[in-house]
């Protein structure tokens, strides 16, 4: 199934490069030193363009991927470290019982994250 998808966007895909470079030629103009790109290499040179600029958008695709993974585990952590605050404002007899489950808590982490 997931094979499937993958080629008929490939396809599509394809379908659009050659319909952007090719059937829409007053779309776009290449210029190079200020005479426009005319014949054959017209395509070319434009597909070229079209690669650079495929892997400038998944490469700043990645970059994304990564800064709102990290904003997202920052945002998670204030949230708790806010829960955890909210929780001792309301419940402050609880706060005794608390910090020694919590220090429990760690030290089993630790042991278990060791093995």
């Amino acid at each position: 199934m997931v094979k499937k998808l993958a080629i008929a966007l490939a396809v599509v895909m394809l379908a659009l490069v050659v319909w952007g470079l090719f059937l829409e030629n007053n779309a776009v103009s290449i210029v190079i030193n200020g005479q426009p790109v005319t014949g054959p290499l017209k395509g070319a040179i434009g597909a070229g363009g079209m690669v650079v600029a495929l892997i400038a958008l998944f490469s700043a695709a990645i970059f994304s991927v990564f800064v709102f993974a990290g904003m997202g585990i920052l945002v998670l952590g204030l949230l708790v470290m806010g829960g955890v605050i909210l929780a001792g404002l309301a419940f402050p007899f609880m706060l005794p019982l608390i910090i020694p489950l919590a220090i429990v808590w760690g030290f089993i982490a630790l042991v278990r994250n060791k093995r």
